[in-house]
């Protein structure tokens, strides 16, 4: 099942490398991301993606090419609504712009490390208990339903227990200090409510991992396309996020549908052993979907004075007095 392993090996090799280049040698300093940067390594990512795609269906075919596709669509798609809640995180702890790139950076290191973990489990899950697959796609639909009918997205400090634990156990500084996530003062090391922010950037994405990685098992099972199609969307995340920060807020209807596929990942899932929906079919039904309600966000003029996204409210800068004390809520 986890065969294979020199492409395993160099894969993760060659995202260790280009992570390494990335912070080592490109952006050594911590600065604020310019629109136009974000935008080239966001094409960057993208043309690796394909790249890497084409490598996929030359060594393992078509079916496995359209699978890898479709699971990077997928995972794409629904990494754009964590862009809006690390919005409201970086507004919630006013992180100041030029350091909100090193806290990324660190934040997809970690969530590598946990994705390879979930989608090993869930992988071996269905191949050691098929049933396994009815729940994930009875899951899937009932978030769909929950993400189009959910009126707002908050963040409640007082429900982490990630948080709660560090505060036990390591101080945290009242301010920052620049990009360090730890200090030392009086021979004592004090965590600073940037290493916080990391952190509610990390159990965040675990709970954005619930929806996603079951909404790519939908698609295969087959545990290299399943990693490498998460890797791909996750490291383009980073400068997704300052590509269309800015923006996101003007597709208001993004929402309901995720929603729909989520929904449609979730039927199509249960309804696997009376019907076998061939994986193009899907990729053409998910990149409708995803295309329809963009449109419609461009298209269908905002009625509302505010201009915000149905059940979303722009993200401001909420005083925090103790930055330890934060954490997001389910986007949901």
């Amino acid at each position: 099942m986890f065969g294979d392993i020199w492409l395993w090996i160099g894969f993760n090799l060659f995202v260790l490398a280009f992570l390494a280049l990335d912070l080592g040698v490109l952006h050594r300093k911590s600065a604020v991301i310019s629109v136009r940067e974000a935008l080239i390594w966001t094409g960057i990512w993208t043309a690796l993606a394909l790249v890497f795609n084409a490598g996929i269906w030359a060594l393992r075919g078509s079916e496995a090419g359209l699978q890898f596709l479709a699971g990077f669509l997928v995972e794409r798609a629904l990494s754009i609504d964590n862009i809006f809640v690390f919005l409201l995180i970086f507004a919630y702890f006013r992180v100041a712009s030029e350091v909100q790139y090193r806290v990324l950076f660190f934040g997809i290191l970690g969530a590598l490390v946990m994705r390879a973990a979930l989608i090993a489990a869930g992988v071996t899950l269905i191949h050691q208990f098929s049933w396994v697959l009815y729940v994930f796609g009875a899951f899937l639909i009932f978030t769909g339903i929950k993400l189009a009918t959910s009126r707002e997205k908050e963040i409640h400090p007082e429900k982490n227990p990630v948080l709660q634990l560090l505060r036990r156990f390591v101080p945290v500084t009242q301010e920052y200090s620049h990009d360090r996530f730890f200090v030392r003062r009086a021979g004592r090391l004090f965590a600073t409510p940037l290493f916080v922010v990391l952190l509610v950037v990390e159990t965040t994405d675990v709970v954005f991992a619930l929806d996603s990685i079951p909404a790519i098992l939908g698609i295969t099972t087959d545990p290299f396309i399943v990693y490498t199609s998460n890797v791909f969307a996750i490291l383009g995340l980073r400068a997704l996020y300052f590509a269309v920060a800015g923006l996101i807020r003007l597709f208001r209807y993004l929402d309901y549908g995720l929603s729909a596929v989520l929904v449609f990942i979730g039927a199509k899932m249960l309804a696997a052993d009376l019907y076998h929906l061939p994986v193009a079919v899907a990729l053409g039904v998910v990149a409708a979907i995803l295309t329809t309600a963009i449109l419609a966000s461009i298209l269908i003029p905002d009625r509302r004075s505010s201009g915000a996204a149905p059940g979303r409210e722009a993200p401001a800068g909420v005083p925090v007095k103790n930055a330890s004390d934060a954490c997001p809520s389910r986007a949901a």
